[in-house]
């Protein structure tokens, strides 16, 4: 097996990622309450980085191929890896809060996106349909599973919503570095054949539009927004495969 492919982990370097995995679902929900109207993404990002410090933890993100802050915050049209900055928050907005934490060495990462005051059923449909997904590929894996199953479940439910699907972002194996082998695709046409394995570490990122899937890169050369203008959300968990399921590690 390559370096570059997770590798099956031992029961203690899986408990380091329980740990790890814990603290970063603490941090996503701190941010996820405390994020008001008015606030600019750097301000949530201040948030997030206090409450890591706190906890004991290290940002597996911060210069990360230069990445500058410690959590990328994606509002509305963005769809990934956005620098914190002086955007404004405003009521009816969603926010998209992507997080890795280093602890003992190995790392997770998770993500969630969630509305702040009274949002438009559109965007409703959005989070509830990516959330779905993401409960959907939890559910499908499990030891000996393709890739492309676990990929087939998340654009099922993707669809089924009526839901873009970007395609250029996807899962990875995740653990020694922030991103492995296998890739995990929201689509299942083009999905590995690769076999999971129990004890296997995977991050897996269901990633949804209200309008076009196609994407655009910023001249920042991080943030991606959709063309079109419309919503974007993500929702992502760590887990460990196991012979009956898997383990999310990345929960409270």
């Amino acid at each position: 097996m390559s370096k570059n492919t997770t590798r099956v982990k031992t029961e203690e370097e899986i408990q380091a990622m329980r740990e790890g995995g814990k603290m970063l679902a603490e941090v996503l929900e701190f941010v996820r309450f405390n994020t008001k109207v008015g606030m600019t993404t750097r301000e949530v990002a201040g948030m997030a980085r206090a409450k890591l410090k706190e906890l004991g933890g290290e940002p597996a993100f911060e210069g990360y191929r230069g990445f500058p802050d410690v959590m990328c915050i994606a509002v509305n049209e963005e769809v990934q890896h956005t620098i914190p900055g002086d955007r404004i928050i405003n009521d009816g907005d969603t926010v998209n809060c992507d997080l890795g934490v280093l602890w003992k060495g190995l790392i997770t990462d998770a993500a969630t996106t969630f509305p702040v005051g009274k949002i438009s059923a559109e965007a409703q449909n959005l989070l509830d349909g990516v959330e779905l997904a993401l409960e959907a590929a939890l559910r499908t894996v499990r030891h000996g599973v393709k890739v492309r199953e676990v990929s087939k479940a998340i654009e099922k439910v993707l669809k089924s919503h009526g839901l873009g699907i970007v395609r250029e972002l996807c899962g990875h194996g995740v653990g020694d570095e922030l991103h492995q082998d296998p890739d995990i695709p929201n689509f299942g046409a083009d999905g590995g054949g690769f076999r999971l394995k129990a004890g296997m570490t995977i991050a897996i990122e269901p990633i949804g539009t209200a309008g076009s899937s196609a994407i655009k890169f910023m001249p920042d050369g991080w943030n991606i927004t959709t063309v079109d203008g419309g919503w974007a959300a993500q929702f992502e968990h760590s887990v460990v495969v196991t012979h009956k399921g898997c383990e999310v590690l990345t929960k409270i």
